[in-house]
């Protein structure tokens, strides 16, 4: 079955105020919109356009009444849970720091706070369910601009040696600042040791030595020997977030940090214990069914510390992009190491594009309409809408003047 389906986007502060409504075709509300979930995730569930069709107001409902059909024999057995979660994300600022728990520190997280009543929608609730959240991230816009994954410390010491030139070059050197924070650098677990301190002496308010190196790195960032390094962007970056989010300690954490832009159409995966942030940009991100996000700075919303540092995977990485893999004509595959999510892009598909269905599948069109049609039917799927089909459609073609994103399980393979 085909069903179509809609969401309202989320007003969170930092969205974008005109991205997703251009992508939907749609006037924009006037207000942020974030993020456009399409999914059956219980915090927003998309709603069914047709409920008396189905007999489901949305597609969580939908899923929970008749698991077979809807997910399948096979997940269905694990239980009435659509895997994973697509979006829409629209980032008009910077979004906060933050990482999401493996599957065994989402399962503990999970119980622990369940055994100590807390509520699931309190303020300072870590795990909101007991799952993983490994995610992907695909750039829409021209450039998707993110923070992802700790750099390799040869650079960190390169950002480290500008600032000092930056320092002495100034009309009053503050060598002290720099000084407490290259003691952090220098230790057996440097970019953990680094972290722990500016986050549980910088959230202190602007009386600790954490607050003086912020403020310090905030100054010397905007210099002219900073912007005019090979590290210039992380130091852009540094007065982006400064003038959003002043003397958080997220400002200098962000310089530990790949500073990564993504073209349209290039990925980021992250799995569980990358540190990120995205900083501008539309995308489509899609990533196993939860709402577990732990956060470390440039947010207003909780921060725990401790646990952060807990789920944080401190080695450092290069920018963990995932190639996109073409599969057939016009067809390409972003296929994370992970079973639950899998995405598909099919770009104006005048010839039928096959992909064989192995589980749900969730359809949503850009820049114009595209024809689906699977064993038991078909349907046009206009710009900016979405479908869910269910398994029993065996095999999607896809056809149409627009590109098709299609999210499904990981057992789906062309």
């Amino acid at each position: 079955m085909f069903v179509a389906i809609r969401n309202h986007p989320r007003d969170y502060a930092w969205g974008s105020h005109t991205a997703i409504a251009e992508f939907r075709g749609v006037q924009p509300s006037g207000g942020p919109e974030a993020e456009l979930w399409l999914g059956a995730h219980a915090g927003s569930p998309a709603h069914v356009v047709d409920a008396a069709s189905v007999g489901a107001a949305d597609l969580a409902e939908l899923v929970s009444g008749n698991p077979a059909a809807a997910l399948g024999p096979d997940l269905a057995r694990e239980g009435s849970r659509l895997p994973f979660l697509l979006k829409l994300l629209a980032a008009g600022r910077p979004l906060s720091l933050q990482a999401h728990p493996d599957p065994e520190q989402a399962r503990a997280g999970f119980a622990r706070e369940e055994a100590e009543g807390v509520p699931l929608d309190a303020f300072d609730r870590n795990y909101r369910d007991p799952f993983a959240k490994p995610e992907l991230i695909v750039a829409l816009s021209d450039a998707f601009e993110a923070l992802s994954g700790f750099r390799p410390l040869e650079e960190v010491a390169g950002i480290l040696r500008v600032l000092r030139a930056a320092d002495v070059a100034s009309d009053e050197p503050q060598s002290g600042a720099l000084d407490l924070l290259a003691a952090r650098l220098e230790t057996a677990e440097p970019l953990r040791d680094a972290v722990a301190w500016l986050l549980q002496d910088g959230r202190g308010g602007d009386t600790g030595e954490a607050a003086w190196v912020v403020e310090r790195v905030t100054e010397l960032a905007a210099s002219e020997i900073a912007l005019m390094s090979p590290f210039a962007a992380s130091f852009r970056t540094v007065g982006q977030l400064a003038s959003e989010y002043p003397g958080d300690p997220g400002i200098v954490i962000s310089l530990l940090l790949n500073r990564v832009t993504l073209r349209r159409g290039e990925a980021l995966f992250l799995d569980a214990g990358n540190i990120h942030a995205y900083l501008d940009g539309l995308g489509i991100e899609l990533m196993t069914a939860s709402d577990n996000v732990l956060r470390g700075g440039l947010t207003s919303k909780h921060v725990d510390v401790a646990e952060l540092l807990e789920v944080l995977d401190f080695t450092p990485i290069p920018p963990p992009v995932l190639p996109a893999v073409q599969v057939s004509p016009g067809v390409v595959e972003y296929r994370p190491p992970v079973a639950d999510f899998t995405l598909f892009r099919v770009e104006k598909a005048t010839d039928a594009a096959r992909l064989p269905l192995g589980g749900p599948a969730i359809v949503i069109a850009e820049g114009g309409a595209v024809d689906v049609t699977g064993a038991g039917g078909g349907v046009r799927v206009e710009r900016g809408e979405a479908v869910f089909a269910s398994p029993d459609e065996r095999m999607l073609e896809v056809r149409g003047d627009g590109v098709a994103w299609i999210a499904t399980t990981g057992a789906i393979r062309s």
